[in-house]
């Protein structure tokens, strides 16, 4: 790792499997030249396919954990995963940019676990606009999408009400008209990045790690659609590690 590298802030669950969470986030960040910190939001117990229990980390805990990394090491990035409410979210959100008002944050809209356990539900379309425009970038798959953006619109349309106020990447790994091609979302843009390997395994925390490897291309001084090109064929290359539920990690 450079002396030089950048850090950046993971702020999401605990996956004892190592396969989603922060442990996947600091691989990811580890292998891409970026210093990873970490703050909490839950302990979960589980294994790749199965999940047992999540226990939330109080707010007033994250947000203290939080403010001490900040004040201390130069982030310029924040990732956030896991959370159990929008009021939750918003006040990560908030105090993250009164702290570093110039930080990016991509936030991996995780509504469910790929073992069917739900954490977050959208109950406020207000709310969650306010929080979008303090966020850079949100990378929801086909089933999160359609409970993001207002009730009545086609997918297409509905992410780009939710493009005028943060970049979103939309995931094509559920898109059944053409598997695999994410569509980068940007106020009045679609750009398609479709696959460049094909991919043959499924994985756990694949949103993880592609939400990280995103924001970490972002610290390394990218752009938003570099950096969610370079994520891809990161990802891709993690699926096709191995044929297990867990990936590896490699250049």
């Amino acid at each position: 790792m450079s002396k030089n590298c950048p850090y950046l802030l993971t702020i999401a669950g605990f996956d004892p499997s190592g396969g989603a969470g922060v442990l996947a986030d600091i691989k990811t960040l580890e292998l891409l030249q970026v210093y990873g910190l970490s703050v909490l939001t839950a302990n979960t117990i589980q294994t790749e396919s199965t999940f047992i229990k999540t226990t939330w980390i109080p707010l007033d805990f994250v947000l203290e954990s939080i403010r001490l990394l900040l004040e201390t090491y130069p982030v310029s990035v924040i990732k956030i995963g896991i959370v159990p409410s929008l009021d939750y979210l918003e006040a990560v959100v908030l105090s993250c940019k009164k702290w570093v008002p110039e930080v990016k944050i991509v936030w991996d809209t995780v509504l469910r676990s790929s073992t069917a356990f739900d954490f977050l539900k959208i109950e406020n379309q207000k709310q969650l606009h306010h929080i979008l425009k303090q966020v850079d970038i949100i990378t929801p798959n086909y089933q999160e999408i359609v409970k993001l953006i207002p009730f009545g619109c086609s997918i297409e349309n509905g992410t780009f009400t939710l493009s005028a106020y943060c970049a979103v990447l939309l995931k094509g790994g559920h898109n059944k008209e053409n598997t695999g091609t994410d569509d980068l979302f940007i106020a009045n843009k679609k750009i398609s990045i479709p696959p460049t390997h094909k991919v043959f395994y499924e994985k756990h925390g694949t949103g993880c790690v592609l939400a990280t490897a995103i924001a970490a291309h972002l610290a390394l001084g990218e752009d938003l659609y570099f950096s969610c090109k370079k994520a891809k064929l990161y990802i891709e290359n993690y699926l096709n590690s191995n044929p297990t539920l867990l990936g590896y990690h490699y250049a």
